[in-house]
């Protein structure tokens, strides 16, 4: 179900324009002022963003740039100003398309439809889709290496990176700290695994909102960790 995000300040516009798009079958969020939508639009995995011009906080225009400049994701302007003016300056920002109030719900989704169908083919034939794993909240980038807590980029080591990949790619299992070094380090321990534990800690402090109660990364006492789902 493709996930779409309005932001407009006028609630009962906002609320029409929800409704018929949920009617079509998409997942609708919605927020009232410009600098929420924005900081929404950057960091959550939506699949369409509908801007009104006019907003408080950071107005459609700014958003639709800071928007487009990490994401190609489908835009859609909506504003009652109908000067071209104003349509050439939002299409010169990046967006998709330009709808001037009043207009018909039915118009929109239409839009709407015809937009995320485009999108969807060009990501299917032009863009290659990274090995990712996903699991609440925490986001490993296998193919790019990076790894994400919450929307935010977290800075990793190779080893550690490696080694979280490898915990999070084999869930539930518990290694001991020989064979995760066996694997990580690609050689016996030869009796140093305190490397992995050093390892593990910083790693923790990375991903974990409490070191002290881990939620991802679980020691087994006595025996190794598992990453858990």
């Amino acid at each position: 179900m493709s996930k779409i995000l309005i932001v407009e300040d006028e609630e009962s516009i906002a609320e029409l324009e929800k409704d018929y798009l949920e009617l079509s079958g998409f997942e609708v969020e919605i927020e009232n002022r410009g600098d929420v939508g924005l900081e929404r639009a950057l960091k959550e995995p939506f699949d369409l963003f509908i801007l009104d011009l006019m907003l408080p906080g950071t107005d459609g225009f700014e958003i639709c740039k800071r928007i487009r400049k990490e994401k190609d994701t489908p835009i859609l302007m909506v504003s009652a100003k109908k000067d071209d003016i104003d349509k050439i300056h939002g299409l010169g920002m990046g967006a998709d398309d330009y709808i001037t109030k009043p207009f018909s719900p039915s118009e929109l989704v239409a839009r709407v439809k015809a937009h995320l169908s485009r999108y969807e083919r060009l990501i299917g034939s032009n863009v290659h889709h990274n090995d990712v794993i996903e699991i609440r909240g925490l986001k490993i980038d296998k193919t790019a290496r990076r790894v994400f807590v919450n929307g935010e980029e977290r800075n990793f080591t190779t080893k550690e990176f490696d080694l979280l990949t490898f915990l999070a790619s084999n869930p539930n299992r518990v290694f001991t700290k020989e064979e995760l070094f066996s694997n990580i380090w690609d050689m016996e321990s030869i009796g140093d695994i305190a490397t992995v534990t050093v390892h593990i800690k910083k790693i923790r402090e990375k991903i974990e909102m409490d070191t002290s109660k881990p939620q991802y990364i679980e020691t087994i006492w006595g025996v190794g960790y598992r990453f858990k789902v």
